[in-house]
């Protein structure tokens, strides 16, 4: 298979000029001149450097972990290049890898190399490098305490080897059509062979990680900045963005401020260029000042709830659904978000290719939960708490830090639940705490989901625990035969087809057992921009890419 389709540069529409508040912040990263009404440039401009806000930088610079975060993210898909690019409808597209095939049964893939590509430090981005690289995105590196990249189909993966210094062949026991288009999520990031051989304490520091994309790291403090400046010698971006040479900006800043209120009023008073994650209640007014807002939605799974089946109350079914009818989803959509935020139709975004459908299967409906909770003999006490056993109906939801939302839709999901007998505690932390609290907590009731992936056939990886591996988010290990039968069709597909028609049956048995509980259609990435920044890019994964990006000044 060789795919060579090309796609136009998505430029932000810009909105009209009005008035800019002051704030003072951010002094010594100020961006000059005030921003204008938009333009209408033909052509880029050379230089410039932004500023870009952002609540957190991570714990970690160590690739294989901070690739895959919504904060580091950004940093790394200017610092490093993907085998494939995907845009925000699933197309691929060559990057680095200039054409691919499969064989008929999809468990050998060959990937032809684009000629010269190098790291930042001069050596090639050849055969032997890319096979260190899917070895460590598939296996990992357990001896020096490096985890495999999440959702890549390691499970059955063999092995990869170079034929040439241009051509690697990769190896899977059995059918894994996922393969291609996990090389464009990102967590799939191109590192020096120098780098992945240094300890886990020296790939975090980020001075040590070698990439080879259009930027390379300026400097960095832990806690507070990453300063980006570009290649001269970049010449090999993604095909679909229609640039291949340097970067058009001389430096990017990645600036920790964590007060939302300021990154946004840094924008409006032109102290920097763009603020992450503003609280979609502010966006039409920004809107109306002359400021870009960028809300694109990525590939992956929709912002929900996976419930724990190993731990109580979510170990009855009734229980489950009951949860999943009691939550007023049309409530959350008009208190807490804006009209660029869509209600979730099944347990995966709309734009999905595979998506269907099944918004039937958690439909809010109060009288049939609390029919379910009577029949399953959760009783309502005396202060409206359902009980059974002399154990009360309670489950505490915490609140993911990557989704700027969550603490508010979790306290409204808190409130409408009370109505049916559900007692909802609520714990909130920072992006650090939760890391260490929260993620891989295989004793919480809920799990708040906030996750992209690329191709669908990565998701058996997270049903169940059929497979070494496998996330196993429901935590049934291998107990529903149903679910393990679906799982393994879906991964052993060899073609679209029939992956899909399988896919149609995940989506409703997941859904009618109420493993996952769907919220509302996600949007992760909210950016908010200076109408002067023009020809920003959004990728499949809803990242802002300034590779493409110049200023109008």
């Amino acid at each position: 298979m060789t795919l060579r389709t090309r796609y136009p540069l998505r430029r932000v529409a810009l909105a009209a000029t009005a008035a800019l508040a002051t704030v003072a912040l951010l002094a010594g990263c100020a961006s000059g001149t005030a921003p204008q009404a938009a333009t209408t440039a033909d052509e880029p401009k050379e230089g410039g450097d932004i500023t870009f806000l952002i609540d957190s930088l991570g714990a970690t610079w160590i690739p294989n972990s901070s690739s895959i975060s919504s904060y580091q993210g950004h940093v790394w898909g200017h610092l490093t290049d993907k085998l494939i690019y995907v845009d925000e409808e699933g197309n691929l597209s060559p990057w680095v890898a200039e054409s691919w095939e499969q064989s008929d049964d999809a468990t050998e893939f060959t990937i032809h190399l684009k000629d010269g590509v190098t790291f930042s430090d001069g050596t090639p981005v050849d055969a032997d490098a890319v096979v260190a690289n899917i070895d460590i995105w598939a296996k990992g590196d357990p001896d020096k305490g490096i985890a495999r990249i999440g959702l890549f189909p390691s499970a059955n993966y063999v092995g990869a080897e170079a034929v040439d210094d241009a051509t690697v062949t990769v190896t899977f026991a059995k059918p894994t059509l996922s393969f291609i288009p996990t090389l464009a999520y990102h967590g799939s990031i191109l590192i020096s062979p120098e780098t992945l051989a240094l300890p886990a304490e020296e790939q975090a520091d980020l001075s040590n990680d070698i990439g080879s994309g259009p930027f390379v790291v300026e400097s960095w403090k832990e806690g507070d900045s990453v300063v980006l400046t570009k290649r001269d010698d970049y010449d090999w971006g993604p095909e679909a963005l229609e640039h291949t040479g340097p970067a058009y900006l001389d430096s990017i800043t990645y600036k920790i401020v964590a007060e939302p209120t300021l990154r946004t009023g840094s924008v409006e008073s032109n102290q920097a260029d763009v603020a992450y994650n503003a609280s979609p209640q502010e966006l039409d007014a920004l809107k109306d000042e002359g400021l870009v807002v960028a809300t694109p939605r990525y590939l992956g799974f929709v912002n929900g709830y996976a419930l724990n089946t190993s731990v109580a109350p979510f170990g009855d079914e009734a229980v489950r659904q009951a949860f999943s009818h009691g939550i007023d989803r049309d409530e959350i959509l008009s208190t807490v978000y804006t009209d660029d935020w869509h209600a979730a139709e099944t347990f995966v975004q709309s734009n999905v290719p595979e998506a269907t459908d099944h918004s039937d299967a958690f439909a809010y409906d109060p009288e049939e939960s609390e029919k379910l909770l009577d029949d399953a003999g959760w009783a309502p006490g005396a202060d409206g708490i359902r009980e059974k056993d002399g154990q009360q109906l309670a489950v505490t939801l915490y609140a993911n830090p990557y989704l700027a939302t969550s603490k508010s839709i979790d306290e409204l999901v808190a409130q409408q639940l009370a109505e049916i007998g559900f007692k909802v505690d609520i714990e909130a932390y920072d992006v650090v705490t939760y890391g260490e609290k929260v993620i891989g907590n295989k004793t919480l009731q809920a799990n708040e989901i906030t996750r992209s992936f690329v191709d669908i056939g990565t998701i058996p990886g997270v049903l169940t625990g059929s497979n070494q591996g496998d996330e196993d988010w429901f935590k049934l290990g291998t107990s529903d035969t149903t679910l393990n039968e679906l799982a393994a069709e879906l991964s052993s597909a060899t073609d679209k087809d029939s992956r899909a028609a399988t896919f149609e049956e995940v989506q409703q048995y997941v859904l009618e057992q109420g493993y996952f509980v769907p919220i509302t259609q996600i949007v992760q990435r909210i950016y908010v921009q200076t109408p002067d920044l023009e020809g920003v890019t959004y990728n499949g994964l809803a990242y802002a890419n300034y590779y493409t990006a110049w200023l109008d000044r």
